[in-house]
């Protein structure tokens, strides 16, 4: 009930339709930039809401009931299909996108992804994959602007997450002192950009998406696609090189 009370008092000030007006396109740059972060976390809870009364209904009708787990604990998550602390915390895109509409990934996973296995790149699998989800939601250019952004910013995450993984520089910052505010700046980066990719997907046609899109500076864009052409020279500057006997071992 909380998320849908958020949802319809805050929907009500962070609408789709005032991405359109001439109001918005006056804001500073950094205004326009919140008011993305801030309207995509409070209207995702249309759809948390909705799940999670499904979720209540079901498990209220025995259709939840999941057996029993190693613990010997009874589980009422069949129908679940969001992880709620997981969305709330996590500072990731991937981290999101597995806590959300659960039931439909784990399908299309099942079902598309592993049978594109024949392509023999998981790569193009991924891309096939989230193609064959932007036409399932429809024929508007937003659902494939939304879903090409996800493609580029997850490649993005996953070798920002290894850089910091493999170099004992960044881990030992990332793990330090500074992880507060390095936690609090990435999970704005996060929602930012997990607005700026839904913006699409909620407006639908070209004329509306590209007006805000060209409002924000195309921020989003660039500032994946200019990381993912550093991330390699970056990778070599942080990284320590194996040195020969190590590569043997390996």
């Amino acid at each position: 009930m909380i998320f849908l009370a958020i949802f319809t008092i805050g929907g009500r000030h962070f609408s789709d339709n005032y991405f359109l007006t001439d109001e918005f396109e006056a804001q500073p740059f950094w205004y326009r930039c919140v008011y993305i972060l801030v309207w995509v976390k409070i209207n995702l809870y249309k759809y948390i809401s909705c799940w999670l009364i499904t979720e209540g209904v079901c498990i209220l009708a025995g259709l939840g009931y999941n057996g029993i787990n190693e613990k010997g604990e009874h589980q009422w998550d069949a129908c679940a299909n969001v992880r709620v602390r997981l969305f709330e915390t996590t500072p990731l895109f991937t981290g999101t996108i597995n806590s959300f509409n659960i039931n439909t990934n784990s399908w299309v996973a099942c079902h598309v992804f592993k049978r594109l296995k024949f392509l023999g790149n998981k790569l193009l699998s991924q891309m096939f994959t989230l193609l064959f989800l932007a036409v399932w939601h429809g024929l508007h250019s937003g659902y494939l602007i939304c879903f090409s952004m996800e493609f580029l910013i997850v490649n993005v995450e996953k070798q920002a997450q290894a850089l910091v993984r493999d170099s004992p520089v960044l881990t030992s910052i990332a793990q330090g002192p500074l992880y507060p505010l390095l936690y609090i700046v990435q999970q704005m980066i996060h929602w930012l950009f997990m607005g700026y990719s839904l913006v699409p997907f909620c407006l639908f046609t070209y004329d509306k998406w590209f007006k805000v899109y060209y409002s924000a500076y195309f921020c989003g864009h660039i500032f994946f696609l200019t990381a993912l052409l550093i991330l390699p020279y970056l990778r070599k500057v942080f990284v320590p090189r194996k040195r020969g006997s190590d590569k043997k071992e390996d």
